[in-house]
């Protein structure tokens, strides 16, 4: 037998009968989100927000660095600089980690001598369409 709906999610809870296991706390549900679309307001009133900022330069180098330990540390550095003065530009969406990450792949796999010579001359709306044209490229390797 199942129990009623329970909890903001909806989801049905086993019955209550002898044997059946019983959580001794209730669940903690974390939602990540890119504000790309907009939480409902019965979420929101039961949710707790934390927003984390960016990370400086040194803990962004060393999250590049785990990830793509192909990458070599010049152009891992190279690529966290920029991406750091990306961050204090006024663009419309700023670029994560994740994109950190990308272009240091691309920039690596394209074998560009210098990251500031690509960026150099670029409007922030061109580099956000590379951000985007990175992921897809990533995407599908």
């Amino acid at each position: 037998m199942r129990g009623p709906a329970t909890g903001a999610i909806g989801a049905d809870a086993p019955g209550d009968g002898p044997g059946e296991p019983r959580a001794q706390s209730p669940p903690v549900v974390v939602r990540t989100s890119n504000r790309t679309r907009e939480v409902h307001d019965a979420l929101k009133r039961r949710c707790l927000y934390h927003w984390f900022d960016h990370p400086g330069f040194d803990r962004e180098l060393a999250i590049v660095r785990s990830r793509q330990s192909q990458v070599t540390a010049p152009r891992a550095a190279q690529v966290t600089a920029v991406v750091q003065q990306l961050c204090n530009q006024n663009l419309l969406e700023q670029p994560g980690e994740a994109e950190t990450i990308d272009w240091a792949e691309a920039l690596d796999a394209l074998a560009l001598p210098y990251v500031d010579a690509f960026v150099e001359g670029h409007s922030p709306d061109a580099l956000e369409r590379l951000a985007a044209v990175v992921r897809g490229a990533v995407a599908d390797a």
